[in-house]
Parts: C-alpha cells; structure tokens; sequence
C-alpha cells in the first residue's frame, strides 16, 4: 500500500506516525548537540547537508560534524517550544522557537533564534535533516 496519497501528500494516518518520527529525530538532534556527539549528528545528517547560519554563512555536513567533534561549536543549554512540524509526502518541515546559550570559535552565543529544519524520508525509511536555517531574534534591547 503506497503512503502518498493524491497531491503528493502522506495519509492522515502515516503523517501522525510521520510528525511522531520527526518529534524523536528533533531530539536525537538535541541530545547530539548538548552532548557534543558528533557521531550521532553525523548519523542524522544527509550526505548534501546544507545549513545557513544565522549570520548568513553557508554551512556543509562535514563542516557541522567538525565543528562538534573539535569543541569549535559547543552548546551548554537549549530550550525549544513553539515546535510546529509540517508534512508533504516524504518531506518534513519544522519550525521552532529556541533558547540557547553556547560559543562558537571563541564567541558567545546566546539568545533567542527561530529555525527551519527540512527532513527528507529516503527510500529506506529513515529521515535525514537536509537542510537547516537559523535567525537570531532581535530582542527590543538589541535594536538599535
């Protein structure tokens, strides 16, 4: 029985199961960075992975895992809500609101982003994050 119905878009039945999937691959994410475990990112990561940080730069998958492994990129607390997750077909988006404190090459890293995740479901069944997009929310302080 195929899992795409007409339009391209999955069953209401499998994007339950899909949303409930993503939810655990969110925070196999998490863990993986609060823990530093570049192996588990690496295992979640497509191998086209593109990120755009949220000071614009262009980010790989081998330069994302690197960072990690090296202690370049280190998180200390992240809190996420406002979770929304979005499915069509074999593809899932999610945004999300996060509170996060960190370096990254010697910088402080704190503060508020929104981020876009997209996942990809592969032939095999199993999710992969192939692209990820962050910006830094601009508290009232912070203006200028």
């Amino acid at each position: 029985m195929p899992c795409v119905a007409s339009g391209g878009a999955a069953r209401p039945q499998r994007k339950h199961e899909y949303r409930h999937e993503i939810d655990k691959m969110e925070e196999t994410w998490r863990t993986a960075m609060l823990q530093a475990n570049s192996a588990a990112l690496e295992a979640i990561l497509s191998d086209d992975y593109t990120a755009i940080t949220a000071k614009g730069a262009i980010e790989t998958r081998e330069q994302a895992v690197s960072s990690l492994r090296s202690g370049a990129f280190r998180l200390t607390s992240l809190s996420i809500s406002d979770r929304k997750v979005r499915i069509y077909g074999s593809t899932a988006v999610v945004t999300s609101l996060v509170e996060l404190a960190g370096h990254r090459d010697k910088e402080d890293l704190a503060g508020r982003y929104r981020y876009t995740r997209v996942y990809v479901r592969n032939p095999s069944g199993q999710w992969k994050i192939v692209s990820f997009e962050a910006s830094k929310i601009q508290e009232s302080t912070d203006r200028k």
